[in-house]
């Protein structure tokens, strides 16, 4: 299982609109992608706004693919969106599973 992380800031009124955008927009999408495992969107108060992290899950490199196309490590944002950030990653990580635990 691979991890994709990325992030962006945004302030306290756009971070409600970007969480409708994934929930709307982007996730009905991915979940046709062969190989996607599921997301998480997490917020964290900073300095001047939120910060939003995205983990999406799947099952390989070549699920990932499917979604971003060749370029693995590039942000895959629509145009429509990037006026909610103030600032936002242009490349993102990828973090093999290791160990999860849950309950």
């Amino acid at each position: 299982m691979i991890a994709r992380f990325w992030s962006a800031q945004t302030t306290h009124a756009q971070a409600p609109l970007y969480a409708d955008h994934l929930r709307n927009e982007v996730l009905p999408t991915v979940r046709t992608v062969d190989g996607y495992a599921g997301a998480m969107l997490l917020e964290q108060e900073v300095s001047g706004g939120i910060e939003i992290l995205v983990i999406t899950f799947w099952h390989s490199l070549d699920s990932i693919r499917g979604f971003a196309g060749d370029d693995l490590e590039g942000a895959v944002v629509s145009n429509e969106i990037v006026s909610l950030f103030s600032q936002f990653d242009q490349r993102v990580r990828h973090y093999e599973l290791i160990l999860k635990d849950e309950r």
